[in-house]
């Protein structure tokens, strides 16, 4: 796929899972992308091993003092915003209401909703000067459904689903995009520490990390006059 040719794009959680194969698919269609992600080693190999075209750059997004130093430096390295931004980065762990920790629930909400919103805010105002942009929150079946020992989580997707909303509704008509991309349960590194639970739906039956970046590039790939306002994924 090509199409983005002297394009920028920023995506957090990069060094892998969604992450990684929408950096990917980004720099494969032509796009300048810089890899956000909190491990060094791990994003400096993922971003050597797509090539030029991938900028690595650690970032730990559940510190907003790291985000907003990275967003700096970003502003600087692209000489001003990314045409897309890619909030991806994500947090998920199981436990019931009266078990998980508040430190738990509080990193949560943290990574999946706060950062998102640190970023956004980041970089609003050098593409509202340019009258251009297109902003990627990667939601979940979680930020509609409700699950049993969920609580961390789905609060922190629900919050994020009402924020796209809400940037959508006020960047409407100013050239800025926004999308929503909410996958099904996907095959990613996040299930790892879940693998001994029988009660869980086996990874095989998922759907791949390549099948949400495909909907995120069908999103950004549209004409500038087309908004692609939500895309809900599962598997077939």
């Amino acid at each position: 796929m090509g199409g983005l040719e002297g394009r920028s794009a920023v995506v957090t959680g990069a060094s892998r899972g969604i992450g990684l194969a929408t950096a990917r698919a980004l720099a494969d269609a032509g796009a300048r992308v810089v890899m956000l992600a909190r491990g060094a080693d791990a994003l400096r190999e993922r971003a050597a091993e797509i090539g030029a075209s991938a900028v690595d750059l650690p970032c730990d997004v559940a510190d907003q003092t790291a985000i907003v130093r990275a967003a700096q430096h970003i502003l600087t390295e692209l000489g001003g915003a990314p045409d897309i931004l890619v909030n991806n980065a994500g947090l998920f762990m199981l436990g019931k209401i009266d078990a998980i920790s508040q430190a738990d629930f509080t990193a949560s909400v943290e990574v999946n909703l706060i950062a998102p919103f640190v970023l956004v805010r980041a970089f609003l105002p050098a593409m509202r000067e340019r009258g251009s942009g297109h902003l990627i929150t990667v939601g979940s079946i979680a930020d509609r459904q409700i699950f049993p020992e969920n609580a961390a989580y789905a609060a922190s997707k629900f919050g994020v689903r009402a924020l796209h909303e809400v940037v959508r509704a006020e960047l409407r008509g100013t050239g800025i995009r926004a999308t929503l991309v909410s996958p099904g349960p996907t095959d990613t590194p996040l299930w790892d520490p879940m693998h001994a639970r029988a009660d869980l739906a086996p990874r095989t039956a998922m759907l791949s990390a390549e099948a949400t970046a495909d909907a995120i590039m069908y999103a950004v790939t549209r004409p500038a006059t087309v908004n692609v306002d939500e895309l809900r994924l599962t598997r077939s």
